[in-house]
């Protein structure tokens, strides 16, 4: 992409171009892996797939540090498909369409990828500057990531050699990443059963919309708003005091997102269209108030929208107070190391099939034992309500190392760089390096990368002036790395 041809370093700038240009949803990264093959095969570097579809480059070492621990640069190859209503654009074919605004590198109404396609770019241009003093080099990519950790389950323990693994997926420019959150999905399924309209009743479709959503992980502690728990509260209220009648409500995507939209379509008795109309208004301008300060672009419609049929008033009823009384967002605070969230759940989707509703919500802890508590809870509310529930297998969070020879090189490196302290600390997003760990015990990791907000949104945004001193950080840890 000519947009980045002026942009430092230019070798990172041309691979993240061409990634931009590859379709990579998680569970379909072909083309991206395919990229890749050919890449090591164009510049005569070794290479490994194992059958989870993992690759792994392989870089000799430069003159004169082949006795070096061996460091592995690893980054996913997936990323959240994510798009404003409304928009046209086919993540499996069309090229994410990127531009430039002042500092920051975006996309139109579509997530941009960065997360973690500037990882790959960094990788593949280590791997092609024949300048860099470095031991052996292995960059490791792995698939589907962001639906549940795939590829760093399914690691061959027969991938790894080296000592040292940078992890390339981190969002904070002068952070260094040594630990993070463990999480696990608890997914609600309610049965009902349709019923008919009732007469003179009127059919209502409300939506809302422009919410900044993001990383239920990272994001999950800046106040922003939950489109399921905002709207949930409507539909409640009407449901005890209107008559309302739903017959389908639907908010959310994915389970590592925090939900930016929401849609219901329900039926009123027509007596009571001039009170739903009172009473959407007071909840809109309430709402409005409450998020003014993190949700400036929040958007409410009320539109006529007749349905075919209704929930049966039985599980209309123990959907919505499972729904309400669901426990959504952070649910404590780190004590270890302050201003970490530690312990968080959030409501992620909705999903309406003809007969079930299908509630996806994710839980995340720095402590094992927090984890699984907070994922009893979220499930406890369910089971109140008559749900069945179920569990994901969970991944284990990375327990940090402060002690580690990797951390101790990367923050001289900071230093020197940059004549400040990086500041290190612990992750509440889920990393790929506490998998790693279960079946490489003797790595020391730690995670850096660029700045990068609003991941797992159509507001994804890469500033461009932090990528120049990420790889000044990277490049300047792989020429320290002698022992």
């Amino acid at each position: 992409m000519t947009i980045f041809k002026e942009l430092a370093p230019s070798a990172v700038w041309k691979y993240f171009a061409q990634i931009l240009r590859i379709p990579r949803p998680s569970g379909q990264e072909e083309q991206i892996l395919a990229y890749l093959e050919e890449f090591a095969r164009r510049h005569t570097l070794e290479f490994q797939r194992d059958r989870t579809g993992n690759i792994v480059i392989r870089k000799p070492a430069s003159a004169g540090m082949e006795q070096a621990p061996g460091v592995i640069l690893q980054s996913h190859v997936d990323m959240v498909c994510e798009k404003n209503s409304g928009t046209a654009f086919e993540f499996t074919r069309d090229p994410i369409q990127a531009y430039v605004e002042e500092d920051w590198v975006r996309a139109r109404h579509t997530t941009l990828g960065a997360d973690d396609g500037i990882g790959i770019a960094a990788a593949l241009a280590v791997l092609t500057d024949q300048t860099l003093v470095h031991g052996p080099l292995e960059a490791l990519f792995t698939v589907d990531e962001e639906r549940g950790l795939t590829g760093a389950f399914g690691l061959s323990e027969d991938m790894l050699r080296g000592k040292y693994l940078i992890n390339l997926d981190s969002e904070d420019e002068g952070e260094i990443f040594i630990g993070c959150a463990g999480g696990i999905d608890t997914v609600a399924l309610f049965s009902f059963s349709s019923e008919a309209i009732e007469p003179e009743a009127k059919g209502y479709r409300i939506t809302l919309q422009g919410l900044c959503g993001g990383h239920s992980g990272d994001d999950i502690d800046k106040g922003l708003g939950n489109s399921n728990k905002i709207l949930i509260r409507f539909l409640l209220h009407g449901s005890r005091t209107l008559g309302l009648r739903l017959s389908l409500f639907e908010g959310g995507n994915l389970h590592n997102a925090i939900p930016r939209e929401a849609e219901a379509v329900f039926t009123v008795p027509a007596d009571q269209v001039p009170a739903l109309r009172t009473e959407w208004q007071r909840f809109t301008e309430a709402i409005r108030e409450e998020f003014k300060y993190t949700e400036k672009h929040i958007r409410f419609t009320l539109q006529e929208a007749m349905p075919h049929r209704v929930m049966d008033r039985d599980t209309q009823t123990r959907l919505l107070l499972g729904l309400q009384s669901v426990a959504n967002g952070v649910l404590c605070m780190s004590h270890s190391m302050p201003g970490m969230v530690e312990t968080s759940t959030n409501l992620a989707s909705v999903k309406f099939t003809e007969n079930t509703v299908t509630v996806t919500t994710s839980q995340r802890s720095a402590l094992e034992s927090a984890k699984r508590d907070a994922m009893h809870t979220v499930a406890s509310a369910f089971l109140l309500a008559g749900a069945q529930v179920s569990h994901s297998e969970g991944y284990p969070g990375w327990t940090p190392n402060p002690n580690s020879r990797l951390l101790r090189v990367a923050e001289e490196v900071y230093r020197r760089a940059f004549d400040r302290e990086a500041r290190v600390r612990a992750i509440h997003a889920g990393l790929e390096c506490g998998l790693f760990l279960k079946k490489y015990p003797h790595l020391e990791m730690i995670s850096i990368g660029p700045t990068l907000r609003g991941v797992h949104s159509p507001d994804e945004r890469l500033q461009v002036s932090t990528v120049p001193m990420f790889w000044q950080l990277l490049i300047g840890i792989l020429a320290e790395l002698k022992n």
